[in-house]
């Protein structure tokens, strides 16, 4: 239940930071300390907030004319929410507080087990779209070809996304090694209470 519970979190956060236009934010170096417009870039749309509060947003108008490391991070982003939200699924057939998956404990376990293995995939996914921009932030920054008015630091969203695919991790990592634990201390109940019965009766005949 912890396990679900902390990937259920987890996909929240995943959906909010790939929503988010603050993926990246203009950095205040240089002249652009004095400037009264801070510039945002999400996955989606590009944001301008003024000074005296107003917002300004507009959507991306073409997917090509986008980098191969912006449309790579939405792909791998929505891949996760897809696999998280599949993993929900299967999870919650394997619970002992749903009737979905039968009355079979194993059947049951061994499914909870997949549901915590496609978290994992989901989390892996969103960790690396995560990385692989905030990489792509930091080469640019510390670039010196790059001018200065147009540098980028880390925005909320990118913290939000890591900390969702953390929390999916961990919560998929949990409900696989639970399942499997319970599995193995199934298998090892079932057979020692039936072997010492017969010994004790024959030798009760004997004598």
């Amino acid at each position: 239940m912890l396990g679900f519970v902390l990937a259920l979190i987890g996909c929240v956060g995943l959906i909010v930071g790939t929503i988010m236009p603050q993926w990246k934010m203009s950095a205040y170096v240089g002249d652009n300390i004095i400037t009264a417009i801070a510039m945002y870039q999400g996955l989606w749309m590009s944001c301008a907030f003024q000074s005296t509060g107003q917002m300004q947003c507009k959507v991306y108008d073409s997917i090509l004319q986008l980098d191969s490391a912006l449309q790579a991070t939405r792909a791998l982003m929505v891949l996760s929410i897809v696999l998280t939200v599949i993993g929900m699924g299967v999870s919650s057939m394997g619970m002992k507080c749903t009737n979905c998956g039968g009355d079979d404990k194993v059947r049951k376990a061994r499914i909870a087990t997949v549901g915590g293995v496609v978290f994992l995939l989901g989390g892996l996914a969103s960790m690396i779209a995560c990385c692989w921009f905030a990489n792509r932030i930091i080469r640019d920054f510390y670039n010196p070809l790059t001018p200065v008015n147009t540098k980028y630091e880390f925005g909320a969203a990118i913290f939000i996304a890591w900390a969702g695919s953390f929390l999916v991790l961990l919560g998929g990592g949990l409900m696989s090694c639970s399942c499997h634990r319970r599995n193995s201390g199934g298998a090892k109940t079932k057979y020692p209470p039936s072997k010492g019965r017969p010994v004790s009766s024959v030798g009760k005949d004997y004598v």
